[in-house]
């Protein structure tokens, strides 16, 4: 499994909407509200086998009212 960070933009009024729906598809093992240019940081395990970004669209994009996502792909921990 991957540990993967995903930065997310939701249109205006609707981050704790998009935050619920992710908490409903049970993908993450965290959810933050965050300040700054993103609204949400999403942490969640991908397997080893499975596309990041394959991942991120077929499960993060499809909860709808997404404006922008970043992946940030961790290789280590310290």
């Amino acid at each position: 499994m991957r540990l993967c960070f995903i930065r997310i933009k939701c249109e205006l009024g609707q981050s704790h909407d998009v935050a619920s729906r992710i908490a409903e598809l049970e993908i993450a093992s965290e959810i933050h509200s965050t300040a700054g240019s993103f609204d949400l940081l999403v942490k969640l395990y991908v397997d080893d086998d499975e596309e990041v970004g394959q991942f991120v669209d077929r499960h993060v994009h499809a909860v709808g009212v997404i404006r922008d996502t970043e992946a940030l792909v961790t290789f280590r921990a310290f």
